[in-house]
């Protein structure tokens, strides 16, 4: 900080017993070695069920991070009813729900339930009693079938193109100009409406 017009000078205080007040991260290791532990045993607890539940593939927030896709809290129960999966059942299977969640484009829904019967087709589910299976419940080969304990893989965020030429279309097309176009026949529909309306009365007073 440097010194200008007539101030006081600084009397800074250097002889704190700043030793006292460091943090220090010499447990990091332990930390590491306990969090690894702790996985291997949630691990075994949870037997042969996945390791993580199944959540939907969504898109980020803002047009800054909308290219991204990323987990969401839950699947929509209109992915749910078209999936097949009973949202009473759901939670069971390893399918987190949310109630609250909406469907605002067709391809997010489309991705999501081909996520969901994906799910489906790779799912056991092993019976409490080998003797008197539930319905719903996995018999017979699948029940000897190998077993997976990773997750379904997010989506590719979008489809690569394969390098081609520019068309002349393309070449020619204004995109700025036709947003704008857009935009002045939106915002001045209502008065080219009434000054249609107008003119087509005019005509109509004229030939009487």
């Amino acid at each position: 900080m440097g010194f200008a017009h007539n101030n006081v000078l600084h009397s800074n205080h250097f002889r704190k017993d700043w030793q006292r007040r460091v943090r220090t991260w010499f447990d990091q290791p332990g930390r590491k070695l306990r969090r690894r532990n702790a996985r291997k045993a949630k691990a075994a607890a949870l037997g042969v069920r996945p390791l993580t539940l199944l959540r939907p593939a969504v898109r980020a927030q803002t047009v800054r991070y909308n290219r991204k896709v990323r987990e969401g809290r839950g699947f929509t129960l209109a992915e749910l009813k078209e999936a097949g999966v009973n949202r009473k059942e759901a939670r069971g299977v390893g399918i987190v729900v949310d109630h609250r969640r909406r469907n605002l484009s067709e391809e997010g829904k489309k991705l999501n339930v081909e996520r969901l019967k994906a799910y489906k087709a790779k799912l056991i589910v092993f019976p409490r009693n080998a003797k008197k299976p539930k319905k719903g419940d996995s018999t017979g080969a699948d029940l000897e079938a190998e077993t997976a304990r990773t997750h379904l893989p997010l989506p590719a965020p979008y489809v690569h193109e394969e390098p081609r030429k520019i068309t002349d279309n393309e070449r020619s097309f204004e995109a700025f100009k036709t947003l704008r176009v857009a935009r002045a026949d939106a915002r001045y529909a209502g008065v080219r409406k009434i000054r249609a309306a107008k003119k087509e009365e005019e005509e109509a007073n004229k030939k009487k």
